[in-house]
């Protein structure tokens, strides 16, 4: 299924949804980022400034085309001249396991590789995480090695260009 979504800059105004998705354990159950606190609108957005203006990171907003709403975040962090590590998620849950995750990959992948022109992107994804494991081996990420509950993974730009990418 093919998910019609955009990717947009994650911006400050985006807290007051996504403090609601930092609260939501349901959605922190297979990574690395649960808070061990309730994350408020003002510490969100404090913690966003601060991550947008990193020229290391190119985080982004997952969002549906026909109506704007704003559904979920995909980031490149740790970005160097060669690789980066990726990140992804969707908030709002109504969205899951509709192709969103598998849409806003192919293009941050796309992103990341022609425009970054990166050689490689890695991500850490949970072991018992089949959804986001399915769709990391479909794009072609191949497990590198699994260090307790996670499986790295990687992809490389080679390997990406080797696929059809429909986004």
């Amino acid at each position: 299924m093919k998910a019609d979504i955009y990717l947009r800059p994650l911006t400050i105004e985006d807290a007051t949804i996504s403090s609601k998705w930092r609260n939501d354990p349901e959605i922190w159950v297979f990574t690395k980022f649960v808070s061990s606190s309730y994350i408020t609108p003002e510490m969100e957005r404090q913690w966003i400034f601060e991550k947008i203006n990193r020229k290391n990171e190119k985080r982004f907003a997952i969002c549906l085309k026909n109506t704007n709403q704003y559904i979920g975040n995909i980031q490149l962090l740790n970005i160097t001249a060669e690789s980066a590590e990726f990140h992804l998620f969707i908030g709002e849950r109504q969205f899951w396991g509709k192709g969103v995750g598998h849409c806003a990959s192919i293009l941050l992948l796309k992103y990341a590789f022609y425009n970054l022109e990166l050689n490689s992107i890695f991500l850490d994804v949970h072991a018992d995480n089949l959804a986001a494991f399915s769709i990391y081996k479909k794009i072609g990420f191949k497990p590198i090695m699994q260090s307790g509950k996670f499986i790295k993974m990687g992809i490389d730009a080679k390997s990406l260009k080797a696929i059809t990418l429909t986004a």
